[in-house]
């Protein structure tokens, strides 16, 4: 089965794809992790990353399909989940076309929905551990009282600086402008469901697994 979880920023979509890479055996593909991947590979693909980063600009589309073709490519698992890539209409129609091309297809695009003024209330008491990256909150999910990741033991806590209000109204306004075309896109195609995405970690996980079922 493979996947798009879409959804503005700090829905929910990393801690949703880790849950079902471990329930399902399902291969995450982060667009932020490939392209750091790929900046340290050295590989010729790693190279135009690294100069594109390197000078500051944007990675084109064309970088991204590719890095995602050679993902595609191997063993599939028990599928793919696409998180943070499409973010356009463009992006939407070339991943089509390279699932296509891969004798692949698209078998659900689940929206996590949330409010905007709850989303903000919970990234600007989001943190990470500086170890392996899980995420806690300040309200919902404290760091732990000892000081130490209840998943790594690391002892490293931290926080996006644009983790604040003014900076995430500004993501939310960004993607709506771009990102939320693809909504009605898969609409139309009958791929689209929809999800609560500001429940429980546990309550979004259920239902993003009645969605797929």
């Amino acid at each position: 089965m493979n996947i798009i979880l879409l959804g503005p920023p700090g829905a929910g979509k990393g801690t949703q794809a880790h849950i079902l890479v471990e329930k399902r055996g399902m291969i995450q593909l982060s667009t932020g992790d490939m392209l750091r991947e790929a900046k340290d590979s050295g590989t010729e693909m790693g190279k135009v990353v690294a100069e594109v980063m390197a000078r500051g600009d944007l990675v084109t589309d064309e970088i991204v399909i590719g890095l995602i073709r050679e993902k595609i490519q191997g063993d599939n698992g028990g599928g793919f989940i696409f998180d943070g890539f499409p973010r356009t209409l463009a992006q939407a129609d070339a991943l089509a076309e390279l699932l296509q091309e891969q004798g692949q297809g698209l078998d659900a695009v689940v929206e996590m929905q949330v409010d905007d003024d709850a989303l903000v209330e919970r990234i600007t008491a989001r943190s990470t551990c500086g170890g392996c990256g899980a995420v806690y909150n300040d309200i919902t999910k404290p760091w732990p009282e000892d000081g130490k990741c209840a998943n790594c033991g690391s002892t490293e806590v931290k926080r996006r600086a644009d983790d604040n209000a003014d900076s995430l109204k500004q993501r939310l306004m960004e993607y709506y402008k771009k990102t939320s075309p693809l909504i009605g896109y898969y609409y139309a195609k009958g791929q689209l469901k929809t999800v609560d995405g500001l429940g429980e970690i546990d309550d979004v996980s259920a239902a993003i697994e009645g969605a797929l079922s």
